[in-house]
């Protein structure tokens, strides 16, 4: 009696197995598809990331400034760079806090994805950067770069390979947010740089 239930028991597994394999698909050799390269990003963009890991840190995190760090792995285009840097402060801490966003790993400068710099003291502005709430943030670098680049196009023309850098911070020298888009190889070095307001895209000044 147990030999006749286990035979067509056996029958329906193998059958079952049989519609299985057939309804399976072939497998295929085909390499799959590489994922696309690392692009430059607007400011906003890395600074999201990195605000959302500050918070973290300090829950009452301010941002005193933003920056670009250009790469050679990624290079910069038209206000988008591979690498950003913001650094933060906590009233409640008293201390600041650097972090970098960067798409790609470049020995020496950056870490891809978002790193956190070490503690610093901080007792409160010791220049002209003064914290701002990030709401503050409403143009992007890469609109900013636009503006100043319909205020540059002659030296744009002139300096088509010079570096572009860019500086967001909110001084007493005008009554918003500011980017500053600089061309030069530092900061300190440069010849030209745009003022643009950060709530309206408007121009400012020319330095």
């Amino acid at each position: 009696m147990t030999k006749i239930i286990q035979q067509p028991l056996t029958v329906f597994l193998f059958l079952s197995l049989l519609a299985l394999l057939s309804c399976s698909e072939p497998a295929t050799n085909e390499p799959s598809a590489p994922p696309p390269p690392p692009e430059p990003v607007t400011a906003r963009f890395a600074f999201q990331r990195m605000y959302i890991q500050a918070r973290t840190w300090a829950p009452d995190v301010q941002p005193l400034r933003i920056s670009n760090m250009n790469l050679n792995e990624v290079p910069s285009e038209a206000g988008k760079c591979a690498a950003w840097r913001a650094t933060f402060v906590s009233n409640r801490l008293k201390r600041s806090r650097t972090y970098t966003f960067s798409v790609v790993e470049s020995p020496g400068n950056a870490y891809e994805g978002v790193l956190p710099g070490p503690e610093q003291s901080w007792s409160g502005p010791t220049g002209q950067a003064l914290p701002f709430p990030p709401q503050m943030l409403k143009v992007d670098s890469d609109e900013a770069y636009s503006t100043a680049v319909k205020r540059s196009s002659a030296f744009v023309k002139e300096n088509p390979d010079k570096p572009v850098h860019f500086l967001l911070e909110f001084t007493p020298r005008f009554p918003n947010l500011t980017w500053r888009v600089i061309w030069g190889d530092t900061l300190g070095s440069s010849d030209h740089s745009i003022f643009v307001d950060s709530s309206t895209g408007k121009y400012l000044q020319t330095l």
